[in-house]
């Protein structure tokens, strides 16, 4: 009665009596995430040389080195649904509807949007029921579901990456604090209006359960407890912090709790991934960095110029080198995420053991808008399922969505096609 009345109100990492317990837990769950990369790459600078293992990570990647032994290049992949083929321009909205679906979308402004469903969300409907969230959907973008955006195509497909039907979009979170409350308000609501109206914390509103809880783990799980509500609190008080400096500044019209910088607004996201997959509050989830044809400035790395703008480079090196500084921006963050996982326990392992991560864009060069040779990595060792520390080619137009079945496959997800897909990859 003392878990269920807890469990309640904050999601608990699994621990070793819990786990003893439990049914059907011999093995760790396994997570699946995907990560989209905007606008493209300077592909000189992005893609590594060499094959196999004997591979030289790209300047762009560098700082990706220290986890080179996590993941795996993967290159040769297409989404041919992303071209045009008949319907004119709209690369931009084609990509992002394209990622994860392996359809065509149908070119219209209007109401009768129709795409596919997405790899994430096959997952969501067969496993979603073991977790309290069938699955998690962020952006750092404002989401929207209608309007014109690229090319006569709805911004419905340019601002989201899930789909739960062909003609139904998941929305991405945007806002950290709405995602917060998601995984860790209580489950009727009750227990979120009354913290909220006695401005508490999640933990504080539950310290004397807790502190009976750690009482009785043993030292391993206590740590365990500590390290978690640790990075609970941390997560808190940032998104605490952003919307009281948000209140004091009442002319910027922006939701509460988004940081400040697009820096801490990437970060508190995959943090609340982290946690999510760490509290097997969820088992799949979604992650729009930023929508394809984003123009996006990045003054923290001296790049003040438009990013959609300068991905249309035409071979201009100084464009070139700003879209390099961006790229390896990213993989930087990525790389903090991959970390976190990494150095989060689980069991005889870690998250990063336990989990595919998916990183990369539905559009290789921003310049010749192509969707073939697209840059992907894709991260983690899927409970020891994946090869990775090396550079996978794959033949040339292999449908993405090969990928995507081979991971739902070893998801369990019971899955004979996704979009195009025409088998699955020897990753």
């Amino acid at each position: 009665m003392f878990l269920k009345s807890l469990a309640s109100t904050i999601a608990l990492p699994l621990l070793q009596p819990l786990r003893a317990a439990a049914v059907g837990t011999a093995a760790a769950p396994l997570r699946l995430a995907y990560i989209y990369l905007p606008n493209g790459v300077n592909t000189k600078m992005w893609f590594p040389q060499g094959s196999g293992t004997n591979y030289k990570l790209s300047p762009s990647l560098e700082p990706l080195e220290g986890l080179r032994d996590h993941l795996q290049i993967i290159r040769g992949l297409a989404l041919d649904k992303a071209r045009a083929n008949g319907d004119g321009p709209g690369d931009h909205a084609r990509a992002n509807a394209t990622f994860l679906t392996g359809c065509q979308a149908r070119k219209t402004a209007g109401a009768d949007i129709r795409i596919g469903v997405s790899a994430d969300q096959l997952v969501a409907k067969q496993l979603g029921q073991t977790t309290r969230l069938p699955s998690l959907e962020l952006s750092t973008d404002e989401p929207r579901r209608s309007g014109n955006c690229d090319s006569g195509y709805s911004c419905a497909y340019q601002y989201n990456l899930a789909w739960r039907s062909e003609t139904t979009p998941a929305p991405p979170m945007r806002d950290p604090r709405a995602v917060f409350e998601a995984l860790f308000g209580s489950a009727d609501g009750k227990g979120n209006l009354e913290r909220q109206q006695r401005k508490q914390s999640v933990l504080d509103f539950v310290m004397e359960d807790t502190k009976r809880l750690q009482n009785r783990a043993s030292g391993a799980d206590r740590n365990k407890l500590d390290e978690y509500f640790t990075a609970v609190r941390e997560i808190e008080q940032r998104i605490e912090m952003a919307e009281k400096h948000r209140k004091s500044v009442p002319e910027i019209d922006k939701p509460n709790g988004v940081p400040e910088t697009y820096q801490e607004h990437i970060r508190t996201m995959f943090d609340l991934m982290t946690v999510a997959f760490q509290t097997d509050t969820t088992r799949v989830s979604t992650f729009l960095l930023a929508h394809d044809g984003s123009n996006r400035t990045f003054p923290e790395i001296g790049v003040n110029e438009a990013h959609h703008n300068i991905s249309h480079h035409q071979r201009d090196a100084r464009r070139l080198e700003l879209i390099a500084k961006i790229d390896r921006y990213y993989a930087a963050e990525f790389a903090r995420f991959l970390d976190k996982l990494k150095n989060t326990r689980e069991g005889n392992g870690n998250l990063l053991d336990h989990s595919m991560i998916v990183f990369g864009s539905g559009i290789s060069d921003g310049d010749r808008h192509n969707h073939e040779d697209l840059p992907l990595i894709l991260a983690g060792h899927g409970n020891g399922s994946l090869k990775t520390g090396r550079l996978w080619q794959a033949d040339d137009n292999t449908p993405m969505t090969n990928l995507h079945l081979s991971l739902l496959d070893r998801m369990g997800v019971n899955a004979e096609r996704v979009g195009d897909s025409t088998g699955k990859l020897a990753i």
